[in-house]
């Protein structure tokens, strides 16, 4: 039996970007910050205060329990809407889901600067056959959080 088996080993950016891709109806964007990685994170890691102002279909996000990198959440729709999401967040990685909707954020050192990535999705039975067609319509929602994100570091 030969015991060098192939290892594939992919960075925080890299796996958000497969779970995007593998997810119906999802909206993905990456750019290189410059910005280091603390700076990044720190700013992108704060929930509370942070995705109300990327994602505007949020209008307040609390942190209602935390256990390690576990906690749970409750997002509010500027329309009265409520999830509660179940979050994983550890250094670099954030991947939170509720009934209807995927997201994360991922960040990885990348020279001077950070690579982040913003992914957000929907979580509906038979979205599959839109796909395609959904696709484009999500992509800039993706890409206008990470801007945002980009805009309060050249603050």
């Amino acid at each position: 039996m030969n015991d060098s088996w192939p290892v594939a080993e992919l960075d925080a950016v890299r796996r958000l970007r497969v779970i995007a891709r593998t997810t119906p109806g999802a909206a993905f964007a990456e750019d290189l910050l410059d910005a280091p990685f603390d700076r990044v994170w720190d700013l992108a890691r704060d929930l509370e205060g942070q995705l109300p102002r990327l994602v505007t279909d949020i209008r307040s996000f609390t942190v209602t329990s935390a256990a390690g990198e576990r906690l749970e959440a409750r997002a509010r729709s500027p329309l009265g809407m409520r999830a509660r999401f179940d979050i994983v967040l550890r250094p670099g990685w954030c991947l939170m889901q509720s009934r209807f909707v995927v997201g994360g954020m991922a960040a990885v050192p990348e020279g001077d600067g950070t690579r982040f990535a913003f992914f957000g999705g929907l979580r509906l039975p038979g979205i599959e056959p839109v796909d395609r067609a959904l696709r484009p319509l999500m992509a800039p929602l993706a890409a206008k959080a990470l801007g945002r994100l980009a805009d309060q570091l050249e603050r």
